[in-house]
């Protein structure tokens, strides 16, 4: 499972609370970013995709090899085009179900301005939203608003996995 959405949209908190509740471990795709693509982002400038494919199969392994400890791990990471979502869940080698963090960009633009991000760029918002592909009905997607608390969202997430079939190895 991967929490996803642009920068400030709560991708590492939700998922983390996420994982929490599911004892599942979890990996933040931004510990996965080769130093090249943080000196980018740090200095403003977007990742093209050929930035990002070498970061999205690095982190796909990470998830493959995590979730074979206890059938399901989480992560969080921007997918922001549909491109990204096909290649990790095939680089993954099985499904992977990414939780949108929907929210406008008036909301996330506050979110970002408030906090100090090791490399993310403030500038870099518009860029997120310019490329930012919102997830179609025939994806396996949950979207959820990003209007409530972190931990309301998590455990809305949380209950409705157990309608789903596919979030976990094996089914």
């Amino acid at each position: 499972m991967i929490a996803m959405g642009v920068s400030s949209s709560g991708k590492s908190a939700t998922g983390a609370a996420i994982a929490r509740r599911l004892h599942a471990p979890f990996l933040d795709g931004d510990g996965y970013h080769p130093p090249a693509n943080k000196e980018k982002m740090r200095n403003g400038i977007p990742l093209t995709d050929e930035d990002r494919w070498p970061w999205l199969e690095t982190l796909a392994g990470a998830l493959h090899e995590a979730a074979a400890q206890k059938g399901v791990a989480v992560g969080a990471c921007s997918a922001l085009k549909r491109a990204y979502r096909d290649y990790l869940t095939e680089k993954a080698g099985e499904p992977i179900l990414f939780v949108f963090l929907d929210g406008d960009i008036e909301m996330i633009r506050k979110r970002i301005e408030a906090r100090n991000h090791e490399f993310m760029s403030p500038k870099l918002l518009d860029s997120q939203f310019a490329t930012l592909e919102r997830p179609s009905p025939d994806e396996n997607v949950l979207a959820v608003s990003i209007e409530e608390p972190i931990e309301t969202v998590a455990s809305k997430v949380v209950k409705q996995l157990g309608h789903l079939k596919v979030f976990k190895r094996g089914q």
